[in-house]
């Protein structure tokens, strides 16, 4: 349990950790904001592209070497971008640390959940918060390391930590290799889900900036959404005949899994622009270096431990998933709503720690519940499959979230600007803006979570694992 988690904590802290780095380099390479923003978009694209296909490979070619594949490449391209001496070299090695991580987490999700028998509500409960704990612990961690080590160190340290999961993998992981051929491998359903879900991501990152009605943003989001109907079209005829589609279509029946992906995307397009604007407050208006930004967020570790671990070992088992996922994002949406209303010279103790207090326990009682409830009745051949729609559900929510609220926050502080507020005034203006929009984003993912499925059983689902 404790490797399956490092290997989720590094994944889910590095798409946070450079985010912090991101000044630092802009700096280094005189990179324009649009060029810059390719350093994180970049990995997304092949995170998110990637994932259906690293998900149904764990079940057809087995977890073990498929998680092997992943953290070997994940490991060298992060080596490759901390030592990159250019822009573009940076870039290209996020493209490829993301195709990395496609492959390494659905493996490692599909493990945690047929792996532990009857504690497989109390497993998925750890991973969670696991993952809820590395999204803060991240921005602090990348504050410490960029402004003692430098901006490369937030890259660099990934390649010891993946020698060390390497050793333990082999060690502690059964060698669980089955025969696959190109028969079993639906190279149609690949190339469409993967071409459709990276053009989706790329439209969506690019439009705050090439606008949403430019022609390249219509392209690409028509040519996404061909892909994705060529994709459904195929893996509908391959089940029919009897072939091992990509993503057999019979698997969004299965109760709860699309309710619980759905809230998710929308739970977290609206809770990772907390981290954004709140991080570009403290930075931009409170004047925060690197290190005080990553020190704030301290006391969130605590509130999401704290969410995660009330959520498995008491609420869940006795109230089940439904009240805690809707309960969780009620709590997180009034934090994110408290800091909807932070001054231009605020406080931290009075504007911000409140807030931050109260998204984060929402937070970790929202991931533990959400899993547990998108995975319960999985059955152990399809877990690889229901891990990739898991993190595809959060990828693809969160890079539409984001690029939704920029638009919010840089529209309203351009009108700011023209009627002439002080520059400080107006990005907090559009900061406020975008936070006010995040909260209820959470809000309605409450409402979807109304339609998932309440369950407290840790013997559903995964007990042929």
């Amino acid at each position: 349990m404790t490797l399956l988690c490092a290997i989720g904590f590094m994944d889910m802290i590095d798409a946070v950790i450079v985010n912090v780095a991101m000044p630092a380099i802009q700096h280094r390479f005189g990179l324009p904001q649009q060029s810059l923003q390719w350093v994180v978009s970049g990995y997304l694209l092949t995170y998110g592209g990637g994932m259906l296909l690293g998900g149904r490979a764990a079940d057809l070619v087995g977890r073990r070497p498929v998680l092997v594949v992943g953290v070997t490449v994940f490991a060298a391209a992060s080596l490759i971008g901390g030592l990159a001496p250019t822009p573009g070299v940076l870039i290209g090695a996020r493209v490829v640390q993301g195709a990395g991580a496609a492959a390494m987490m659905p493996a490692a999700l599909s493990l945690v959940m047929t792996s532990f028998g009857t504690d497989r509500v109390r497993a998925v409960g750890i991973w969670s918060g696991t993952l809820g704990l590395a999204t803060t612990a991240g921005v602090l961690l990348g504050g410490v390391l960029t402004e003692v080590f430098g901006w490369r160190s937030v890259l660099l340290i990934n390649p010891i930590v993946c020698v060390v999961i390497l050793a333990g993998v082999f060690r502690l992981l059964p060698d669980d290799r089955r025969r696959a051929t190109w028969r079993t491998v639906d190279v149609a359903g690949a190339v469409s889900s993967t071409g459709g879900l990276g053009l989706l991501i790329w439209a969506v990152v690019e439009a705050p900036h090439a606008g949403w009605g430019a022609l390249s943003t219509v392209v690409r989001l028509a040519g996404a959404a061909v892909l994705l109907v060529v994709f459904v079209w195929n893996e509908r005829r391959c089940e029919r005949r009897g072939g091992k589609p990509l993503v057999p279509l019979s698997i969004v029946r299965v109760r709860g899994l699309v309710a619980a992906n759905a809230t998710q995307a929308v739970a977290i397009g609206g809770l990772y622009g907390m981290f954004f604007f709140v991080t570009l407050y403290m930075q931009n208006v409170l004047g925060y270096s690197a290190l005080q930004t990553g020190l704030a967020y301290l006391p969130a570790t605590s509130g999401v431990v704290l969410g995660a671990g009330v959520a498995t070992k008491f609420l869940i088992p006795r109230a089940g998933t439904l009240p805690v996922i809707v309960g969780g994002l009620v709590v997180a949406a009034g934090g994110v709503w408290w800091l909807s209303l932070l001054p231009v010279h605020g406080s931290y103790p009075s504007d911000i720690l409140p807030g931050l207090l109260g998204f984060s326990l929402g937070l970790g009682l929202v991931f533990v519940a959400v899993m547990n409830a998108a995975t319960a009745e999985v059955t152990p051949e399809r877990s690889g499959l229901a891990s990739a729609l898991v993190q595809i559900s959060t990828q693809v929510g969160g890079a539409i979230g984001i690029a939704v609220l920029i638009a919010f926050a840089a529209a309203h502080t351009t009108g700011l600007l023209a009627a002439g507020v002080p520059v400080s005034g107006a990005l907090t203006g559009g900061f406020r803006l975008a936070l006010r929009v995040s909260s209820i984003a959470v809000l309605v993912a409450a409402v979807l979570g109304l339609r998932t499925v309440n369950t407290r059983d840790t013997t559903s689902g995964m007990m042929g694992g």
